[in-house]
């Protein structure tokens, strides 16, 4: 995944094999809601603002470091009967190449979703599980896992969290942006089949 170190400069700053973000999605009723990612120092690493309401006019997602610095930005693909969407380093200006690709793996019906890094050479990673139910994992090419979403738990309390707080876990050497960005598609491709069959039921 060398060639995606230069979406952003988040690689995982620690030495720990595994890096662990609490993140937090904030209400989808209120301006200025979308999410926030904290480290287990509770520094901000990565936010998200204006998610939700102006996502449909814009079709577009930016990732920010905690400064409000520009590191991604997600386009959503359309038409695309596969919910794709499509990421781009910084800031994207028009005629820019993508970095990377997500979609879902089928067109109808519960799939998983394959993310396609481009580059020299290209990548292929493949996310299983339910974001709904925040629990899934994204693998490598090679069948290993470099990332994963879970549910959190409040270890005093012993009680599992709602799923508006949840924690993303990054191995070492795979980008913490680029994971961060593929948690903010999976909610949107949630998001759209749930609205999906909402207008079915």
């Amino acid at each position: 995944m060398s060639h995606l170190m230069a979406v952003s400069e988040h690689a995982s700053p620690h030495k720990e094999e595994i890096t662990h973000l609490t993140v937090r999605k904030t209400s989808l009723f209120f301006a200025g809601d979308g999410f926030t990612a904290y480290d287990c120092s509770g520094q901000l690493v990565f936010r998200v603002d204006s998610y939700g309401r102006d996502i449909g006019d814009t079709g577009e997602l930016v990732l920010m470091d905690a400064a409000g610095g520009c590191i991604l930005t997600l386009r959503r693909k359309r038409p695309s009967m596969h919910r794709r969407w499509e990421g781009y380093a910084g800031e994207r200006i028009a005629g820019q190449k993508p970095a990377f690709s997500v979609r879902r793996s089928a067109i109808i019906g519960w799939s998983n979703v394959t993310v396609e890094a481009y580059g020299d050479p290209g990548e292929e990673y493949l996310i299983e599980g339910s974001f709904a139910c925040r629990k899934c994992t994204v693998f490598n090419s090679e069948k290993e896992p470099v990332a994963e979403i879970r549910r959190k738990v409040d270890n005093c309390a012993n009680i599992v969290l709602g799923k508006d707080v949840f924690i993303l876990s990054v191995q070492r050497g795979f980008d913490l942006a680029f994971a961060m960005s593929l948690v903010l598609v999976l909610d949107r491709i949630d998001g759209d089949d749930n609205a999906v069959h909402k207008t079915r039921f």
